[in-house]
C-alpha cells in the first residue's frame, strides 16, 4: 500500500467513524481529501460504495430504530431530485458543481453550528415552513445524485423530524443504503466494477471496519450534542476547503 492510499484510508477511518456516531457525513467530509489524493471520479466511486456498506451494516443491526414514515417522506423528495444530479454530473462542469456543493455545505453547516452555539436544539426550531424543508430534501437529492454527498441538506430536515439520535442514525443510514443502491446500478452499467476496483476497495476495508468499531463505541458513550457540533464544524471546514481548492 502506497502512502497515497494509506492517507486515503486514514480519511476513511475518521470520516466513516464519525458517520457511525451520527448517521451522516462520511462522504461529504471525505470527498475533498480523497479526491485530491485519488481524483474525483475514483473518490466518488470508492466513497459511495464504502458509505453503502456502512449504511447496510446499520440497517441490519439497528433495524428496529428506523422511523418508516419519515424515511418515506425523505425518500420521496430526495428521489425526485437524484436523477437531475446524476445528469448534471455527466453534463456540467465538475469544478463548478464542486463549488456549488461547497456553498451548500458552508450554509447548512454554519446554520447548524449557529443554532447549537446558541443552545437551541433543532427540534425546537419553528421558523421554517414544511415546504422549505421539502425543497431542501429535493435539492439534497440533486446533490446526492451528482456527488453521493447530499447529506447536509437532508440532515436539516431529519434533525428536526428525528430528535432521537438512535432513530436519526438508523433512518438516515437506510436512506443512504437505498440511494447508493441506485448508484451501484449506475456504476455497474458504466463498467466500473473491475478487478482493480475490488482490489482498491479491499485496501479500504480495514479502515472502514476500524471506523465502524470506533464510532459504535463513541455513539453510546459520548454526548450526542457534542459530537453534532464536531461534525458540523468539520463539515464547515470541509466546505471552506472545497471552495478554495
Amino acid at each position: 500500500m502506497t502512502l497515497t492510499w494509506f492517507l486515503a484510508g486514514a480519511v476513511v477511518f475518521v470520516t466513516h467513524g464519525l458517520e457511525a456516531i451520527t448517521g451522516f457525513g462520511c462522504t461529504v467530509m471525505a470527498m475533498p481529501f480523497v479526491s485530491m489524493l485519488l481524483g474525483l471520479d475514483k473518490a466518488k466511486f470508492l466513497l459511495a460504495i464504502l458509505a453503502w456498506v456502512l449504511a447496510l451494516y446499520f440497517v441490519v443491526t439497528k433495524f428496529n430504530k428506523i422511523v418508516w414514515k419519515e424515511f418515506g417522506i425523505i425518500l420521496a423528495f430526495v428521489g425526485l431530485g437524484m436523477p437531475l444530479g446524476m445528469g448534471a454530473y455527466v453534463l456540467l462542469d465538475k469544478v463548478v458543481l464542486t463549488k456549488v456543493l461547497a456553498v451548500f455545505i458552508l450554509l447548512t453547516a454554519g446554520y447548524q453550528l449557529w443554532k447549537r452555539m446558541l443552545r437551541r436544539s433543532t427540534a425546537e426550531t419553528k421558523g421554517l415552513p414544511k415546504p422549505v424543508y421539502w425543497l431542501l430534501l429535493f435539492v439534497g437529492g440533486i446533490v446526492h445524485g451528482a456527488f453521493a454527498t447530499g447529506g447536509p441538506l437532508v440532515v436539516l430536515y431529519a434533525a428536526k423530524a428525528l430528535p432521537d439520535k438512535g432513530n436519526f442514525r438508523s433512518t438516515l443510514t437506510l436512506l443512504w443504503a437505498t440511494l447508493n443502491s441506485v448508484l451501484m446500478v449506475q456504476f455497474a452499467l458504466q463498467g466500473l466494477f473491475t478487478e482493480q476496483s475490488f482490489l482498491e476497495l479491499g485496501m479500504m476495508a480495514p479502515f472502514l471496519i476500524a471506523g465502524i468499531v470506533a464510532g459504535e463505541i463513541a455513539h453510546h458513550r459520548v454526548d450526542a450534542d457534542v459530537f453534532a457540533k464536531i461534525v458540523f464544524a468539520m463539515l464547515f471546514v470541509t466546505g471552506a476547503i472545497m471552495l478554495v481548492v
